[in-house]
């Protein structure tokens, strides 16, 4: 078997971008998945995402509700699920 008839019925993938903003520079970007972290805690204080602004170079942490979390995870992006000490 060849390389091209093993891959033959294979679509190309394309690669998932996101787009962002940055609060400090207003500075407007699409992010590849690698470049976002999701952290998801017990509450909707707790659960959020981050990025480095590619513009400033801002640490920039935004809240994350359900469909965010939803998109983020569907796109590859990495997920950290923080737990409380209770």
């Amino acid at each position: 078997m060849t390389v091209a008839t093993a891959f033959a019925g294979m679509k190309r993938v394309v690669p998932v971008v996101f787009k962002a903003g940055c609060p400090d520079c207003r500075g407007r970007f699409e992010l590849a998945a690698s470049a976002l972290r999701l952290a998801i805690g017990a509450s909707s204080r707790t659960t959020f995402y981050s990025f480095t602004c590619p513009e400033c170079g801002t640490a920039v942490r935004k809240p994350a509700g359900e469909r965010i979390v939803e998109l983020l995870t569907d796109g590859g992006v990495s997920t950290l699920r923080l737990h409380s000490t209770v």
